[in-house]
């Protein structure tokens, strides 16, 4: 498999510890999006819509357990039954909310992701496709905790 960059994210967040660990706890984090000008096509149309699906990669992920303690619980969870960055394959999947797109560039809103972050993909959100009926949260249901309580720590640099 072969995957290369089209962009690179840029937003506040200099350092993992500290971050929003979720789009819903990054509200009024702004950042912006350099879209590599050979790909900069692929952006028309794309202001239509209010919220994007950005793709890209924990480049800052090292080791990876197949067991860990997530930010919103204090028991060891499956790795695939969390989002931790930590990954197999390091891949971070982000909805935040477009702006505008202007000059191959996107502005967005409610950014969780670190500065400097390889973009791979970018999809747009749609809720008739991205909203699934009667959607269960496992094990996140029991907590009583919501991303809006949690910031980022090092436990996973």
């Amino acid at each position: 498999m072969k995957i290369s960059p089209i962009g690179i994210i840029h937003s506040p967040f200099k350092e993992l510890s500290g971050m929003p660990i979720q789009p819903s706890g990054a509200k009024g984090a702004n950042g912006w999006i350099e879209v590599f000008a050979e790909f900069q096509s692929g952006l028309k149309d794309l202001e239509g819509f209010s919220h994007i699906i950005l793709l890209y990669e924990f480049h800052c992920s090292r080791e990876f357990k197949l067991e860990v303690i997530p930010f919103m619980d204090t028991k060891p969870r499956g790795l695939f039954a969390t989002r931790a960055p930590n990954r197999p394959n390091p891949v971070g999947l982000s909805i935040v909310k477009l702006d505008k797109v202007e000059n191959g560039k996107l502005y967005i809103q409610n950014i969780d992701i670190l500065d400097g972050s390889p973009l791979i993909d970018i999809k747009p959100f749609v809720p008739e496709f991205d909203v699934p009926e009667n959607a269960k949260a496992g094990w996140l249901e029991h907590t009583g905790k919501t991303a809006q309580d949690k910031k980022s720590d090092d436990r996973f640099k």
